[in-house]
């Protein structure tokens, strides 16, 4: 099995990042695969940005 996260948050350290990172550490825990993606790291792609 494989869950992606996602986090949106862009505080890193944060009650968002916080509860992520413990949810990836018991999922990992349990066998589970997990890839996370952090919104606000990832390049912007198409669209119109300012």
């Amino acid at each position: 099995m494989k869950i992606i996260a996602v986090n949106a948050g862009p505080r890193t350290g944060w009650n968002t990042d916080t509860l992520i990172s413990e949810a990836i550490k018991g999922t990992e825990r349990a066998g589970v695969v997990v890839e996370r993606f952090d919104l606000f790291k990832l390049e912007k792609v198409g669209g119109h940005f300012e």
